[in-house]
């Protein structure tokens, strides 16, 4: 649930009442809930994007999905979700991730040390 609270956070506002928009739980909220708690609290959750995709066989989306970490403790955090995400098995009702794929890894040093990280999963609608 706390992987909920930090893309809820993220949320716009409604003018009148200050609240946070309802979102309805969905899968693109299970993929990221599960992205997040694979890549631990030290992670933060920069944005999420999504797209049909299809096939002559297959229907899904194709989702991708930013993070950073900051700090050295952060980094090293960082780096074993590099490794860990091509291999993880998501539980997604419904869906099956057929492929997660880091795209893209950046370091910068100053003003502090910083990892953005870029995925990207195809998920796929379970026949």
């Amino acid at each position: 649930m706390h992987a909920d609270r930090r893309i809820l956070r993220h949320l716009p506002r409604i003018p009148e009442t200050g609240l946070r928009r309802h979102v309805q739980r969905g899968p693109w909220l299970h993929l990221l809930s599960q992205v997040l708690q694979l890549a631990g609290p030290e992670a933060a959750f920069v944005r999420h994007c999504e797209r049909p995709w299809s096939s002559a066989t297959f229907a899904g989306w194709r989702h991708t999905i930013a993070l950073s970490f900051t700090g050295e403790e952060a980094i090293e955090a960082g780096e074993d979700f590099v490794a860990l995400l091509p291999d993880h098995e998501f539980a997604i009702p419904g869906q099956i991730v057929a492929d997660a794929t880091i795209t893209q890894v950046e370091h910068c040093a100053l003003p502090e040390a910083v990892m953005h990280v870029e995925l990207e999963m195809l998920v796929l609608l379970e026949a």
